[in-house]
Formats: structure tokens, C-alpha cells, sequence
């Protein structure tokens, strides 16, 4: 990793410094060992960006700009737990974004919260990250959403567990979607695959996802895939790891 020095050095240290972004703990244990999270509670400041992470972001409106900043400054909390401190986080025409050549990462935001995990590619190849706002699925998007299974299974639930059964489906949905793009680089639709959860109803457990289809991702690491989801704060936060050598 270069060294920055003179004025760039002190604009790094400022940004480290004045970064609100928190380690989290509790979100790096969805993952295989090796991984680290951070979370981020309040909006993103856009300030804090590094030069060539807003270079794109001229035309942003604020919330996007908020959003952004707050996804960057969790994924650099996150990277300094392996001593990256001097990467911008740019993004790719696909607007994913591109990490450092040997980490993988994944970023969330929602209403009210932002995360991102990182780990070294030689320990784990991709990961996945998605956190949702529970009961924000309304019942009328649901086919969309679920498979005639899945929808069975939620409406299996007592009433009261239905909002957080669904929301579970599309975040683990979302978090498997963001861990296999990177090694497939397929399109994956919410009917393409189906989630199960068999230790659903407590505050944390772990679930399926099993392929509807021919997956590219199968090539890579056979499913079943497995992650691990976490209720929180009225918050349902869902990841997958893949480790090397699966």
C-alpha cells in the first residue's frame, strides 16, 4: 500500500479522526471467521469523503450524497481493522464498490442505519450484507417478493411474526444477491431462489438459500448457501460469507 504524506497525510488523519462510523461486533458474527463490520446510526457526512470517492457524486441529490458517505465511512472503519487506511472507495459502472484487490467487502444502508463488512479475499471470497426496516414489506408486494413456498411459510406464522418472517425473506434475498454478484456477475431475481429459516423465531439464526434455477454461483461454491440474520433495534440484518476454498 503507498504512503501518503505531507497534506494528504493530514487529511487522512482528520478523516480518521473525525469518522463516526462504530466496529460492530455483533454484525462481523454473521460471518465466517475473518470478517469485520462496522455500523453507522446518523446520516452520512459528505465532507468526510476522500477527493476521489466524491468525484462522481457532483449531480447527487443530499440523500443520495448522505447515503454514500455513510456506507464509505462504515467500509472505512471497517478496512482499518487491516490496516487499509489510504483506500478510496470508488465505484464501478455497475455502481458496486471497488474494493481494494485483496479484500471483499459489502455495504448496507436503510432508513436510520448504515453497515458495511470486510474480510481478506484469501479467508473469504465474497460477502454479502443487507439490513431492512421490518414491517416496510407490505403484504401487497409479497408475490413479488416470495416464492408460493415462502409465502406459505409466512402465512404460517403467527400474525404478530409475519412482518419480521418477510422481511427476513427479501433481506437475505438482497445479502445473497450482493455475496454472488461479485464471483458469478449474474443477475439473480427474488424468484430465482427460496429462503429457509428453521430456527425463526428468536432474535438471531440461520438461514437457506436454495436455487429455483441453474445458478452461475454453483460453479463457484455449492448450495445449499448458508448466512446468518440478526433482529435488531427494529432492524433485520442478513449476511453471507463464502470461504476460500469451498
Amino acid at each position: 500500500m503507498r504512503q501518503i504524506t505531507g497534506k494528504g497525510a493530514a487529511l487522512l488523519s482528520n478523516l480518521k479522526a473525525m469518522n463516526p462510523a462504530q466496529s460492530s461486533a455483533a454484525l462481523g458474527s454473521l460471518f465466517p471467521a475473518g470478517a469485520a463490520a462496522a455500523e453507522l446510526r446518523v446520516p452520512g457526512d459528505p465532507d468526510l469523503l476522500l477527493p476521489t470517492e466524491a468525484d462522481h457524486l457532483a449531480r447527487a441529490v443530499p440523500a443520495r450524497l448522505q447515503q454514500f458517505a455513510a456506507g464509505r465511512l462504515c467500509a472505512r472503519r471497517a478496512l482499518a481493522q487491516f490496516g487499509i487506511e489510504d483506500f478510496p472507495l470508488r465505484a464501478a459502472a455497475d455502481r458496486q464498490p471497488i474494493w481494494p484487490p485483496s479484500m471483499a467487502g459489502s455495504i448496507t444502508h436503510t432508513a436510520g442505519f448504515c453497515a458495511a463488512v470486510v474480510a481478506e479475499r484469501a479467508r473469504i471470497r465474497a460477502l454479502g450484507l443487507d439490513s431492512e426496516v421490518v414491517g416496510e414489506v407490505n403484504v401487497e408486494i409479497w408475490p413479488s417478493i416470495c416464492s408460493p413456498a415462502e409465502i406459505d411459510w409466512v402465512g404460517s406464522r403467527q400474525s404478530a411474526q409475519r412482518a419480521a418472517a418477510v422481511t427476513l425473506v427479501f433481506s437475505a434475498k438482497e445479502a445473497f444477491y450482493k455475496c454472488q454478484y461479485p464471483l458469478a456477475g449474474e443477475g439473480v431475481g427474488f424468484h430465482d431462489v427460496c429462503i429457509e429459516a428453521p430456527q425463526f423465531g428468536g432474535s438471531s439464526g440461520v438461514f437457506q438459500v436454495h436455487a429455483l434455477r441453474p445458478l452461475e454461483l454453483a460453479r463457484h461454491a455449492a448450495p445449499p448457501w448458508m448466512g446468518r440474520y440478526l433482529f435488531h433495534e427494529g432492524f433485520v440484518t442478513a449476511g453471507i460469507g463464502l470461504a476460500a476454498g469451498l
